[in-house]
This record gives structure tokens, C-alpha cells and sequence, in this order.
């Protein structure tokens, strides 16, 4: 977009909106923002002491005296639940119906969380010490009443107190919808570390947005995946509307350069168009403690107003709206198609609004504090989740230089001690790219400021590795390919001071495939790894209840849950006759729930005797759901080989899929779509029974995971080994009592390591193999398993419908190389879950295995992983609790 002079206007403020009186808006030359006044709320330590001395006693006693306190008794909740359903929900004891009662549940615990919230912002504020932010683009957070009553420590009461009024705590729970905030492992990731951060009173905030729709609500029709928008947003008793917090963001324009009177270059990025960013705010209550954390997420809209006016009257009432409309589109949703230019801009668009407004918001909140730059990490770090987030690196240099008038290089030292960027693949097609040309269109500044990093960079690289032109393209942070494209893995590499993998092997194998020119270049001290890890408080306590209680009653209470290594006392009870008939008992509840789960949703019937195995995750091909549902095929054409009489024998199975394809991966939906036909075939084979069923769960999410994976015999993470980098669902099934089926890849190395080689099903190359392999298809001899062969031919032979909707899935194998070897370990991947088959028939060594092996993931918990952050990345320190925080004025939001 071309600079123009745009004509000098005020906006007026919304009414009562306070905000703070900060230098350097996100903004086009030309449009002012209004001068806002301070209130009490956003004052730093020094200045909320000397607004609390100024207060009169008469005042304070006031407010004190009538300061809400929350519920504390079963009484109190009725009093508060009745109160919310007739004033704030203006509805009565006659037409209080379940989802009435659901949102007056909710609205009584928020006000709990609240004042916890309120007076843990009041002691972090207090203690000024420093605070990590932590940047996701997914905060897959899941239902948060069910959380909330559990990490408060009231379910009991409010199970009580629901029944008083005629509820079941469970049909209320089952009102709430997930947040559409987060897909996959990354999302969920993020959840369990905020949920340990506050659990662990470390100062922190989470930085995200706030997606209308989320990435899209899955309905299978006629076997196909259909996208349909996720109204996720209709009610939400669980955001705060910060109007009074609100960023303009710019876009597009040009840049200009002039030179002060000392000489000194200053750039002007003037022009363009700004979208504004509004604050909606989620507390995040940590387990068996008051802290309260925030989670930031930004809500887009346009600078301009609702609409143009004077089109309106005009009669123009389309592009009246098209500013508006054009902004919201930002926060839409969570991945928009990126197989068109048009997605690719508003992809790149929706990353720089996030991250420009969560780093306004935290320089915002250093400036109140008075120090010097030069202190901005000894008080800030921020922690990249993944390379969504690598503009703030660009974003925050822009800042310091073009905002603060610093230095480069005193800019540039501030940059890289503030951030740390945490990788999650190792797979180079996963790396973010932007064309060169896309960057200049949309945030030419930024360009600008990557350039001159890539400049210093490639310098220093020269001066310590003269003569090696090579390394110098390789590392480059702008790709010279047609177009020239910016990395943005580098970038984030080059603008960190520390690089993490999530698994041993994940970290291992990026220092030495696609970062090792970078560990050359800065020393392995830089990279490091944190291996992923859950929260037990959901993956145990609120999925599996009764598990959870049970081994409260062997290992002296719940203190594993803020412990996890005190699992380990249930490992002297596996040979317990009463308590390994307890756990059979727990497990065979837990699959008669996703028994009638599955009948009620997909109409199949299933009997939970089977041996139920479960791969329930992002569906890609380098995960190799398309290995699963091949493998199912195999088992099906086996058992219809057999004689009825030898049928009889054969070990009843129950094969569950669940999960979301990106909208623009077709390869992916057609392995949701075989796998759909396929389940339509076998399940309606009368020859079959219940021998052998499969069943595809729709829209997958967290709340479906709390009772899939409780209720799982085996679970599948069986990706091509090197493409995983950690995969958290598989401490989620081994937490619950279930045992895995897996390569050697990611976390699962791990948890063998843990939980010991006679409790996991491992089969298919190595990691280290898998360059050779793939060499050899394409350049040498590639014969397909001869079993695969066969499972191939029944897809060709129009078993399983049309045999043209499956010829890509097939020619990825057998034509193009099979990139992910399936043909390579379907052989192995057959034979290992023969050994599954065969160990399950023998109940009691099975209930052996998983005993032992619950009692030994006391290292994968979430609570682990920050503890290391905190010490080898951030330099943090948990904030003590204290009792008197009650008396502390209004801390900063």
C-alpha cells in the first residue's frame, strides 16, 4: 500500500476507559490516540503505596467492610448459584434448566477465582520481581468449571449443593463447551504450563488470541471430514472484557527515514491501516494454592469504528462494514487456509497482530517500573511457543529502535537475553516460511529490521568462519530462492538465548539435521531440552476420578498430584489382589462410559470386553493414521480368511480414531475418509461381530480425550521415527492405566526408559535409519510388504467404496517413494500387535504392566518441565505466598 497523508483526527475514548498514558502507539502517522487518564488499576509498587496512604481511613474502612468475600460453605454456594440464576440471568426456580444452572455454577466459582485473581496480580505487582509471558498461538484450554471446581478444592461442595437444588453435577458439567482456542499438542501443551505455572506461584501471564470460531467443528458426513464455523463464544463465564486495554496495530504503509540533528538515522513507518486489539482476560487457578494467573487473549476490530457512516447514509451499506469486517477477520480463526496468497497474508497478519499486541501490553507494564533498558530481561522473559510467534523478536527491536531511540546493538543484546524459542518439529517443510514480497507488503518496517539481522549475523558468522560461502546460505535468515523467502525457525534461533527441543531425541536430532550449522556457530550451550510433560490435576484427578482416588488411598492423599514421583508407592500394591481388582473394575467403568459415548454419537455398538485401542491426535501423515487404519484392513482380510471355528478364538478388538485434518490437507482428510468406509464395511459384517470394530469420533477435543483416554487398553503413537518431536497423549494413556503401541520416536524413548521395555509395544526403525531408508526407495530397489500388498489390492478392488478416493494414500507408498515408511515397518507394526493380542489374554500379567507402569511416569508431569524452564531458561523465581495479602490495594491487570 502506497504512503499517503492521512488527515490528522482524534478518536474519543469509549466511556470509562481508563487506560495508560504510554508513548510510541502501534500506529499510522496521522491518527492520534486519545490521552487517557490513570486509574487505581495500573500503578507500579512505588506509586499504589503512595495512592494507598492517600486514601481516608473513613474510605478504606468502607470498602473494607463490605469487600466480597466468596463462598465458603455449602449454604453460601446455594445462596450465590440462586442469586446468579434470578439477577444476573433474570430467570427463575420454574425455568432453571440445566444450562441455567450451568452458567450460575460457573458465575459462583468465577467470582471465587476473581478475588484470588485480583490479589495474586496484587502480590506479583508487590514483589516486582521479574515474569515470564509465555506466547501461544493455541491455549487448547478445555472446559474450565469442571478445572476450576477441582483446583479450588470445592467439587464435593458444589456436588452437594447442586444436588440440594436438583442438579447432577455431571449433566452440568457436560453444558459447558471447549474453548476453540488450540488443535492439537501444541495447544494443549501450553494449557497444562499455564495450569503449572500458577500451580508453582510463578509470575506469569500467557499471551494468545481470542478465535470466534476456533480452527472448525468436525462433522463426518458420509465418511467425509465437512468443516462447519465452532460457536464456541455464545456464552463465556470465563473471560473478563478489558475495553479499557486496547492496542492499535499497524499494517502496510511505507517507511521513511530521516536523520536527527546528531546525525542518527530514524526510520518512520507511516501510512498503512491499523486494526485495534482489545484485551479479554482468563483467570487460571493453580491446584491447592490462592494464586490466580492471566491468560491475554487479543480480540480485533477495526481502529475506525463499527462502519463508515457516511457510506451508510450513502446507501453503500456493504462497504459501509468492510473496515469492520476486514478486522475481525484476524481473530476469526485459528488457522486459516493457507493454500491461497489471500490466507497466507491473513496467517502472517493474524501472527503480527498477536504478537504486537502482547509485546505493547509488556513493555507497557516495564515502563511503569522507571528502570533502564538495559533491566528489561533481568524482568521480562518471554518464551516463543514454537515459530508463530518469532515476530515479537523483530517486533520488540523495532521498538527499542525506532520507539526508545536505542542503539542497535544495546537494543539487540536486550532482544536476545529476553526470549526463549521453543521448537516443535523436526521436519523442514514445518518450518514457517513468508515470501520476502509478502513481508514488504504488509509490515515493511519489519523487513527492514530482518535484513539488518540477517546483515550482523552473516558478518559475524564471516569473521569466525572465513571463506565458507556455503554455510553463510545455508544459515541465512532470508532463503535466496525464487521468491526469496524469510525463515522464520532462524530467525527465532538467531534472536533467542536459548533454543529448546521436547524430547531427548527431538533435541538431539535438531542440533544435528536442521539447526547443526547453528550449533556450530553458537555452541551447544545455547540449544538444550526440556522433555514435554502433563498436568496430573486433569489427566488423572478430572478424567479418571476413581484411579485417582485409588491411589490417593496407597500413596497418603493427593500430594501426588502436585508430586507425581509419589506414584511410585502403587508399584509395591501390584501384586494386591483387592487393589488390582479395584483397578479392573475402574478400567472395565471407564469403557462401558466411552461404550455408550460411541453408541450415542456414532450409532456402533461395541463391547467393552474388547481390547480397545485408541490413536486419538492431529491427523498427518507423518503420525501415520493411514498405518493404523492399513493395519485394521490386514486384521479384517485375516479374520475373514478363518474358518467360523477358529474365528471364535480370535481376540475381540475395538479400533477408535478421533482427530482434526487441516482444512487444506487433502491427503490427510482421505485418510479420515478410508478409515470412515472402512468402519462402515467391517462394522455391518455379520460374519465379523464383534470381533473386530471401527469407529471415527468427530470433533475431537479435550473434553472427548477425558473419556476416551481413561478407557483405553492400547494406544497408538506410531509416527515415522524422527518426525515426533515429544507427543504428549502418550503420558496422558500411560497416566490413566493404558499401554502403548510405538516407535521409537519422540517421548516415547523416554517413557520407556521410565516405565521399562516389558510395559511398552515397540516396533519399526530407528530414527537413524530412516535418511538410508528413504534414499533407497528413491535411488535403489522398493519392494512393497507383501501384506500391505494385499491390503492395497482390497482398496483397489472397490471393497471399501470408490477406489480412485484412495489412489493418492496408495501411490505415496508404492509409487512416491512412502516418505514415511509405512511399507517399511507395516511387517514389524503386524507382528508387534500380534504381541499385543497375546499379552492381553493374559489378564493378569496385563494388569502387572499397568500398575508398574502408572507408578512410574512421576517424571512426565508439566509441574517438572517449568521447574526446568524456570532454573535453565527464564531465571525465575516462585513468588511465597503470603497470608495478609488481603489488606494489598488493586494490582496491575
Amino acid at each position: 500500500m502506497a504512503s499517503q497523508s492521512l488527515p490528522q483526527r482524534e478518536r474519543r475514548p469509549s466511556v470509562g476507559a481508563p487506560l495508560a498514558d504510554i508513548q510510541g502507539s502501534v500506529v499510522p502517522a496521522g491518527i492520534s490516540r486519545p490521552k487517557h487518564k490513570r486509574t487505581f488499576t495500573g500503578f507500579g509498587p512505588g506509586e499504589i503505596k503512595n495512592v494507598e496512604a492517600s486514601i481516608p481511613e473513613p474510605q478504606r474502612e468502607a470498602w473494607t467492610k463490605h469487600q466480597s468475600s466468596g463462598f465458603k460453605d455449602k449454604d453460601g454456594f446455594e445462596a450465590e448459584v440462586v442469586r446468579h440464576v434470578e439477577t444476573t440471568l433474570a430467570r427463575s426456580m420454574f425455568n432453571c434448566d440445566e444450562y441455567a444452572a450451568y452458567s450460575a455454577t460457573s458465575l459462583a466459582f468465577r467470582d471465587r477465582l476473581i478475588l484470588e485473581w485480583n490479589r495474586t496480580q496484587q502480590r506479583q505487582t508487590y514483589a516486582d520481581s521479574k515474569r515470564v509471558y509465555y506466547l501461544s498461538l493455541e491455549f487448547l484450554m478445555g472446559r474450565a468449571l469442571d478445572n476450576a471446581m477441582l483446583n479450588i478444592g470445592q467439587k464435593d461442595l458444589a456436588k452437594a449443593g447442586l444436588a440440594d437444588l436438583g442438579f447432577r453435577i455431571e449433566d452440568i458439567i457436560q453444558q459447558e463447551h471447549d474453548a476453540g482456542l488450540g488443535n492439537g499438542g501444541l495447544g494443549r501443551l501450553a494449557a497444562c504450563f499455564l495450569d503449572s505455572l500458577a500451580s508453582l506461584n510463578y509470575p506469569a501471564w500467557g499471551y494468545g488470541l481470542r478465535y470466534r470460531y476456533g480452527i472448525f467443528k468436525q462433522e463426518i458426513i458420509d465418511g467425509y471430514q465437512v468443516e462447519v464455523p465452532d460457536y464456541w463464544l455464545d456464552f463465556n463465564p470465563w473471560e473478563f472484557p478489558r475495553h479499557d486495554v486496547t492496542v492499535d496495530v499497524q499494517f502496510y504503509g511505507s517507511v521513511r527515514k530521516s536523520t536527527d540533528e546528531s546525525g542518527k538515522t530514524i526510520a518512520h513507518w507511516e501510512g498503512g491501516e491499523a486494526v485495534k486489539a482489545t484485551a479479554y482476560d482468563v483467570p487460571i487457578p493453580g491446584y491447592a494454592t490462592p494464586s490466580t494467573n492471566n491468560l491475554r487473549l487479543w480480540s480485533s476490530k477495526a481502529a475506525s469504528g463499527e462502519f463508515d457512516f457516511q457510506k451508510f447514509n450513502n446507501g453503500d451499506y456493504e462497504s459501509s462494514v468492510a473496515d469492520q469486517q476486514r478486522a475481525e477477520t484476524i481473530s476469526a480463526v485459528l488457522y486459516p487456509n493457507d493454500n491461497l496468497d489471500r490466507g497466507k497474508e491473513l496467517r502472517l497478519k493474524q501472527q503480527y497482530f498477536w504478537v504486537a499486541a502482547s509485546l505493547y501490553d509488556i513493555v507497557r507494564r516495564f515502563k511503569k517500573s522507571k528502570r533502564p533498558w538495559r533491566e528489561f530481561p533481568e524482568q521480562v522473559a518471554i518464551q516463543l511457543n514454537d515459530t508463530h510467534p518469532t515476530l515479537a523478536i523483530v517486533e520488540l527491536q523495532r521498538i527499542l529502535l525506532d520507539l526508545e531511540g536505542l542503539e542497535w546493538d544495546e537494543a539487540w543484546n536486550i532482544v536476545t537475553n529476553t526470549f526463549g524459542y521453543t521448537n516443535h518439529t523436526v521436519l523442514p517443510e514445518a518450518l514457517e516460511k513468508w515470501s520476502v514480497g509478502l513481508f514488504q507488503h504488509l509490515l515493511p518496517r519489519h523487513l527492514q529490521i530482518i535484513y539488518d539481522i540477517n546483515l550482523f549475523f552473516l558478518q559475524t558468522v564471516e569473521r569466525n568462519f572465513p571463506g565458507d560461502r556455503d554455510l553463510l546460505r545455508r544459515v541465512s535468515i532470508i532463503e535466496e530462492s525464487q521468491p526469496k523467502m524469510v525463515r522464520m525457525a532462524f530467525l527465532a534461533i538467531v534472536g533467542s538465548h536459548k533454543v529448546n527441543g521436547v524430547a531427548e531425541l527431538h533435541s538431539d536430532l535438531i542440533k544435528t539435521t536442521i539447526f547443526k550449522d547453528f550449533v556450530a556457530i553458537f555452541g551447544p550451550d545455547k540449544f538444550t531440552n526440556v522433555t514435554n510433560g502433563i498436568t496430573p490435576r486433569r489427566w488423572l484427578h478430572q478424567a479418571n476420578p476413581r484411579l485417582s482416588d485409588l491411589v490417593a488411598s496407597k500413596t497418603g492423599g493427593y500430594g501426588f498430584l502436585t508430586d507425581l514421583t509419589l506414584l511410585n508407592k502403587i508399584e509395591q500394591y501390584a501384586a494386591d489382589k483387592e487393589f488390582r481388582k479395584e483397578w479392573a473394575e475402574i478400567k472395565l467403568a471407564n469403557k462401558v462410559r466411552l461404550a455408550k459415548h460411541i453408541k450415542t454419537s456414532t450409532g456402533v455398538t461395541v463391547n467393552p470386553t474388547s481390547l480397545f485401542d485408541v490413536q486419538v491426535k492431529r491427523i498427518h501423515e507423518y503420525k501415520r493414521q493411514q498405518l493404523n487404519i492399513f493395519g485394521v484392513i490386514h486384521r479384517y482380510l485375516t479374520l475373514k480368511a478363518l474358518l467360523p471355528e477358529e474365528r471364535k478364538k480370535q481376540l475381540p478388538r475395538v479400533s477408535i480414531f478421533g482427530g482434526k485434518a487441516a482444512p487444506g490437507y487433502w491427503m490427510a482428510k482421505q485418510i479420515i475418509h478410508l478409515i470412515n468406509n472402512v468402519g462402515a464395511v467391517i462394522n455391518n459384517d455379520p460374519e465379523i461381530g464383534d470381533l473386530l470394530k471401527v469407529v471415527f469420533l468427530e470433533d475431537y477435543n479435550v473434553s472427548k480425550a477425558e473419556i476416551i483416554v481413561p478407557a483405553s487398553d492400547i494406544s497408538e503413537h506410531i509416527s515415522t521415527a524422527g518426525t515426533e518431536a515429544s507427543g504428549t497423549s502418550n503420558m496422558k494413556f500411560v497416566l490413566n492405566g493404558g499401554l502403548i503401541i510405538g516407535t521409537c520416536d519422540g517421548a516415547n524413548i523416554e517413557i520407556t526408559r521410565e516405565i521399562g521395555e516389558n510395559n511398552i509395544f515397540l516396533f519399526g526403525n530407528l530414527a537413524e535409519d530412516v535418511e538410508d531408508l528413504r534414499h533407497s526407495h528413491t535411488y535403489g530397489s522398493h519392494t512393497i510388504d507383501p501384506d500391505l500388498a494385499k491390503v492395497f489390492e482390497a482398496i483397489e478392488s472397490g471393497t471399501f467404496g470408490e477406489t480412485q478416493d484412495f489412489s493418492g494414500m496408495i501411490t505415496a507408498v508404492r509409487d512416491h517413494g512412502d516418505f514415511y515408511l509405512v511399507s517399511d515397518d507395516f511387517h514389524s507394526y503386524i507382528e508387534t500387535h500380534a504381541l499385543v493380542d497375546e499379552a492381553y489374554r493374559n489378564q493378569d500379567e496385563w494388569i502387572t504392566k499397568c500398575i508398574t507402569s502408572v507408578s512410574r511416569m512421576g517424571f512426565f508431569s508439566s509441574d517438572r518441565c517449568i521447574n526446568e524452564y524456570a532454573e535453565g531458561i527464564w531465571n525465575i523465581e516462585p513468588l511465597p505466598i503470603s497470608k495478609d495479602g488481603d489488606g494489598l490495594p488493586t494490582g496491575e491487570l
